[in-house]
């Protein structure tokens, strides 16, 4: 039971279809993780292991910390720059090998940082699915100019061959900073006309929208309501975004509540 459990806005509970928190762990020890997840991991849906961060920690602690987010009912997995190394080292029998042996069941597959091509990512995103993952892609660049020439109606394209060559969900890259890529200006402000627009071609439901800084969570809880899909969230801001999602904060207390 909550406190003043008669004033909290029901959500749906997990396993969830839909309003979806992706948070990002940038390296947290096991105790420290596992201590965040009991008084929060009801809120976490997925689990991404951030970057290369795996390979420069000890095996037998990232195991148990898969083990341990998954018997919160959370899916971990490893992070799409992870995947790019092994594409460009040519070791992508081995990574998916090793991603299983480590006890994941969810892998991302990105090309943000690489020159993979179109056909080469939707051929891995096929592999995964064979193979028994649960995929999820990102559809952006890394470096802001490169970002910068990808059109909105290539977006839009990209975003839907991959989810029918096999993605689960894709993600909309924005980065840890969220700002001055994809769908956000150099404030970090959401470009409203673009997200209308990809609203209309892409399945809302299969979207998760990266957004690591609290004005741009607002932004589309405001605007798509508080089951809408949400990533790169930070460990630190996890109770906060729930909090924002059931409007127990003057952010959205009157979307949520009237």
């Amino acid at each position: 039971m909550k406190c003043f459990e008669f004033l909290l806005p029901s959500r749906e509970e997990k396993p969830r279809n839909k309003g979806f928190t992706m948070v990002l762990d940038k390296g947290l020890g096991f105790e420290t993780a596992k201590n965040l997840m009991e008084i929060s991991g009801e809120y976490v849906d997925f689990l991404k292991f951030g970057w290369g961060t795996i390979i420069v920690h000890d095996e037998e602690i990232i195991k148990r910390k898969v083990k341990m987010y998954k018997s919160f009912g959370i899916i971990p997995y490893t992070g799409g720059t992870l995947f790019e190394i092994a594409y460009i080292k040519k070791e992508i029998p081995k990574f998916f090998k090793e991603a299983k042996e480590i006890g994941f069941e969810a892998i991302e597959i990105s090309d943000g940082s690489t020159d993979m091509t179109e056909k080469e990512k939707l051929e891995f995103i096929s592999e995964a699915k064979e193979k028994g993952f649960y995929v999820l892609s990102e559809v952006g660049k890394k470096d802001p100019q490169a970002d910068a020439e990808i059109t909105i109606e290539k977006r839009i394209e990209l975003v839907n061959s991959e989810l029918k060559a096999g993605s689960d969900m894709v993600i909309i890259e924005a980065r840890e900073g969220g700002k001055n890529i994809g769908i956000y200006d150099e404030k970090g402000t959401a470009k409203e006309e673009e997200v209308d627009y990809l609203l209309k071609h892409i399945p809302e439901e299969k979207i998760i929208w990266e957004a690591p800084n609290k004005d741009q969570q607002v932004y589309f809880i405001l605007k798509l309501g508080k089951e809408v899909n949400l990533g790169n969230i930070s460990t630190d801001d996890i109770t906060s975004l729930e909090t924002i999602r059931r409007g127990l904060r003057g952010d959205t207390i009157e979307k949520i509540n009237s």
